[in-house]
C-alpha cells in the first residue's frame, strides 16, 4: 500500500543513519517496528504490581508435569 507521507528530511536522514538500513523505507518500517514494540512492552510492564496471584498455586509441581 503506498502512502505518501510528510516527513522531516533531516529526521528521516538521521533514522537511516542510526538503523543502519540501507533505504529510507527499510528505517521507517524498523522504526515503526521498534515503537510497536516499545508500547507494547510499556502495557505489559504498566501490569506489574497489579496481578493478582493464587497463593496456592505450585509452580514446582507444574514444573516436573510437563516431562
Amino acid at each position: 500500500m503506498a502512502t505518501n507521507l510528510a516527513i522531516d528530511p533531516s529526521l528521516l536522514e538521521r533514522a537511516v543513519q542510526v538503523s543502519g538500513e540501507r533505504t529510507k523505507k527499510a528505517a521507517v518500517t524498523k522504526a515503526l517496528q521498534e515503537f510497536i514494540a516499545r508500547r507494547e512492552q510499556r502495557r505489559v510492564a504498566d501490569l506489574l504490581g497489579k496481578l493478582e496471584w493464587d497463593p496456592s498455586f505450585d509452580y514446582k509441581a507444574e514444573r516436573s508435569r510437563g516431562k
